[in-house]
């Protein structure tokens, strides 16, 4: 375990110097501070594009609307700007040969790779967290809404538990590649395989991608979280196996 610690506190250092995690935490609040504004706008922009001669009714924006802006952003861009950030975890040591002298010193191949995904596991959960509680703030400061914590949570749960499968899947993709492109291409296969699968409607709530999409349902109430939870145990089953694919293939990588 002293080893696993040092090897973290490692991983954080480097994703300090290297502005990943800073450029993630400012990626992700720049939409948790769009999202309530993009819906509190949304009626005045569609009013002055069409100069009203149409005369439409549009509806006030509520609370709503503000949160389908903030899941809409962080599972389409967010997710995206993740992939990106950390498609090299593993590619870029092993290109360059910087844990040569680690692993020639008798350094358990298992703890990089698990130092490596609590890094990013913890970079996800922060930067997510602070997007949550940001949007939550302006989101009932323009739109005063009784929307309850445990909903607010109840919606967040699946979105910060589908992190855990795609973080374990950039990583096994980043150490399965060449390149940088490897920890890119590898989710995006796997995520058309999983919409593919999501049209057997008998099979969604199994599906992991279930987690980023019905989030707005179980805040409103239409969903109840409980419903999600073989989607949940499908994503925590999957990230094991992955991470033991990682440890197994960096085991047969020549470093």
């Amino acid at each position: 375990m002293r080893i696993l610690t040092i090897m973290f506190e490692k991983e954080l250092v480097e994703t300090w110097r290297t502005y990943r995690f800073l450029t993630l935490i400012t990626f992700f609040l720049i939409l948790a501070l769009m999202s309530p504004l993009v819906a509190k706008l949304t009626p005045t922009i569609i009013k002055l594009s069409l100069n009203d001669t149409l005369n439409l009714q549009l509806p006030q924006p509520t609370a709503f609307d503000s949160w389908k802006q903030f899941y809409k952003g962080i599972t389409q861009l967010g997710i995206l700007v993740t992939a990106i950030l950390f498609a090299g975890t593993m590619s870029q040591e092993l290109s360059k040969n910087t844990l040569v002298n680690l692993v020639t010193k008798g350094l358990p191949r298992w703890t990089i790779v698990l130092s490596k995904y609590f890094s990013l596991l913890l970079q996800w959960t922060v930067a997510l967290s602070l997007s949550l509680f940001v949007t939550w703030g302006y989101t009932a400061y323009y739109f005063p809404a009784k929307i309850t914590p445990a909903a607010v949570l109840a919606g967040f749960l699946p979105l910060l538990l589908f992190g855990i499968f795609l973080l374990a899947l950039i990583l096994f993709g980043s150490t399965l590649g060449q390149n940088n492109y490897g920890g890119l291409l590898i989710p995006l296969f796997v995520t058309v395989i999983l919409y593919l699968i999501n049209l057997v409607k008998q099979l969604h709530n199994y599906n992991p991608l279930s987690l980023i999409g019905d989030n707005l349902a179980i805040l409103q109430g239409t969903k109840p979280l409980s419903q999600l939870l073989p989607g949940m145990l499908v994503a925590i089953a999957a990230s094991l196996f992955l991470l033991g694919g990682t440890v197994v293939l960096l085991n047969h990588r020549k470093i």
